[in-house]
């Protein structure tokens, strides 16, 4: 297994650094530069050339990748302009309501999807598959900037439950850490719901695919004649055979809720990387963005090095040498 590990994170190195590459010839290709914004109209040419070459700009596009990979090793990601900081402290400022907020949807998802997957499965046909599996595709398909706004319509202004946007309460005066906890946790409500429904979904109708697939088999049957408890078939012998498709989404759902942040951090105006990636993109701020991008690509990286080592957990037949 160590060895494995060790191959595995080897084998991540080069494909960081081909992604990275793509990302960064992308931003070389799109329209203006990041000294677009800071130009003013009556510059002469050789105070935007000078400007150019204090932030690198006057070298080829190809040297500057090589040059961003070299500091990216010692762990500097570069330079923000518009936050007068380096790129992974303004990421450390902004990362944390972005991983409260994908915790909270990943595990209200985890939470409601696999059981409702389960009970689909194993009531397959009636009228409870029926209506789950309209709510499935109901959340699969609905935009979640949509659906935030009409939760924002019915719940944070015609009913005025929920807070409207941000994380916290600027009129809240109490240095209580319960009343701050619980006053995050109610700002938390509506975006949770928001990001979670579409990973719900998901969740939900891999795990009643996957199990209408195990729960067919012969062992399922002899389980059953040899007069076990329907639970113990179901959640013992069943679940643990068909878990190994669920946790490949959940190897792979976990960057992706953080990149589906920038929508939902947007509509509530949370102070996360969704953010700042917004601003970054509107502001050409292209060290911030292929910061957050590497985070995303390392998360991904690891997400299915972690889904991988997991198969051999659900499954003692899958053996890494």
């Amino acid at each position: 297994m160590r060895n494995y590990v060790i191959r595995r994170i080897l084998q991540m190195i080069p494909v960081f650094i081909g992604i990275l590459f793509i990302l960064f010839f992308i931003l070389e290709q799109a329209p203006g530069t990041p000294v677009s914004n800071m130009m003013h109209p009556k510059m002469t040419p050789e105070q935007k050339a000078e400007l150019a070459q204090k932030l690198g700009l006057d070298i080829p596009w190809h040297e500057r990748f090589v040059n961003y990979i070299k500091e990216a090793a010692q762990g500097n990601l570069g330079y923000s302009n518009t936050h007068k900081k380096p790129v992974t402290e303004v990421i450390g400022d902004y990362i944390g309501p972005t991983l409260l907020l994908s915790i909270v949807s990943l595990s209200i998802s985890l939470i409601l999807g696999i059981p409702a997957g389960i009970i689909s499965a194993t009531k397959q046909y009636t009228a409870i598959d029926n209506i789950l599996t309209v709510v499935s595709f109901i959340g699969i398909s609905l935009p979640s900037f949509f659906f935030g706004l009409i939760l924002l319509k019915l719940f944070a202004v015609d009913v005025q439950l929920f807070p409207l946007f941000g994380l916290q309460d600027p009129l809240l005066m109490s240095n209580n850490p319960i009343d701050k906890f619980l006053d995050v946790a109610w700002h938390l409500v509506l975006p949770s719901i928001v990001l979670g429904l579409s990973s719900t979904a998901s969740f939900m109708r891999y795990t009643r695919s996957s199990m209408l697939e195990v729960i067919k088999q012969d062992y399922i049957r002899t389980a059953r004649a040899k007069g076990l408890k329907e639970k113990t078939v179901i959640y013992r012998h069943a679940f643990r055979n068909g878990i190994i498709p669920i946790i490949t989404l959940l190897g792979f759902w976990i960057p992706s809720l953080l990149s589906g942040a920038v929508v939902t951090e947007t509509i509530f105006a949370l102070p996360g990387l969704g953010k700042i990636s917004v601003e970054a993109a509107m502001n050409r701020n292209y060290p911030l963005i292929l910061g957050i991008n590497s985070l995303l690509t390392i998360l991904t990286l690891i997400g299915a090095l972690v889904a991988d080592l997991l198969y051999a957990i659900a499954d003692p037949r899958i053996r890494y040498d």
